[in-house]
């Protein structure tokens, strides 16, 4: 099979013609543009089935990371698999909000409660690495991902098993951030996710239970005039900042994605 064959197979399928250019190359080691300068190449047997397979994974509707094992994210490289959510770019508006918070230098201690790969947590690490960093998972296998992370990048965080503040019982922090599970149970959009772990996407119900219980465990584990910053569905800003006014919070306020959606919401205890 040449190379322009197996680029046409993936027209057929409808798979993206980027997807199927970079799962190319991903297989062949090779660049893009390599990929393109050379498409009259053959592949060998192996390749040209192990590419088939990718290609029907992602037909189907397997997340492009999960094929390649690995997703960008503010500018790090991170290893994904099927036991954590593929990192989204508008959770870098979460991230970006907490660098705001703080300062360079700064000997901060920041939690992040549900951190799958360990996005959120190595991204603020990496910005401010003055900072003491905590990550917290109720799945091991996905704290095991995000502790392969940490090495791989050289970054020092710690992290601990179980769900949300139960690992953290008499500790307080300086600023917690969390993207939990928002999705309602019988949102459409779930179908589209099957691949991804459904617990790291919705809690079921209406989709506020994770949201609700972080926010009603917070005050033990914040000092005074720390920050609590939660992603959220683009429906949701106005019941999670109703969350955190209930709970005592100040200066509630709601920060939008890259698409313009209301996606984050923090409060100062």
């Amino acid at each position: 099979m040449r190379i322009a064959d197996a680029l046409a197979a993936g027209r057929e399928l409808g798979v993206d013609r980027l997807d199927t250019q970079l799962l190319l190359a991903h297989r062949l080691g090779r660049s893009r543009a390599w990929l393109l300068a050379h498409d009259e190449d053959l592949l060998s047997r192996a390749t040209a089935t192990a590419f088939s397979a990718d290609l029907a994974r992602r037909a189907a509707g397997v997340p492009f990371a999960y094929l390649v094992g690995e997703r960008e994210f503010h500018g790090l490289t991170l290893r994904v698999t099927p036991d954590v959510l593929v990192p989204r770019p508008d959770t870098e508006v979460l991230v970006d909000w907490a660098l705001e918070l703080l300062p360079p230098g700064a000997p901060a201690r920041v939690a992040d409660l549900g951190t799958g790969s360990g996005a959120i947590a190595l991204a603020v690490k990496n910005a401010r690495p003055q900072a003491s960093l905590t990550a917290s998972d109720r799945s091991a296998e996905a704290l095991a991902v995000a502790a392969d992370n940490a090495a791989r990048l050289g970054l020092d965080i710690e992290f601990v098993h179980g769900e949300w503040w139960s690992p953290l019982a008499g500790r307080r922090f300086d600023l917690v951030l969390s993207n939990p599970p928002y999705i309602a149970g019988a949102d459409p959009h779930l179908a589209a996710l099957q691949h991804e772990p459904r617990g790291a996407l919705t809690p079921e119900g209406d989709g506020l239970d994770a949201l609700r219980r972080i926010v009603a465990g917070a005050a033990p584990h914040l000092e005074a005039g720390a920050w609590l910053l939660l992603e959220h569905g683009y429906d949701q800003a106005e019941a999670v900042q109703a969350l955190l006014v209930g709970a005592g919070f100040s200066q509630v306020s709601t920060r939008r994605d890259l698409g313009g959606q209301p996606r984050c919401t923090g409060g100062r205890r």
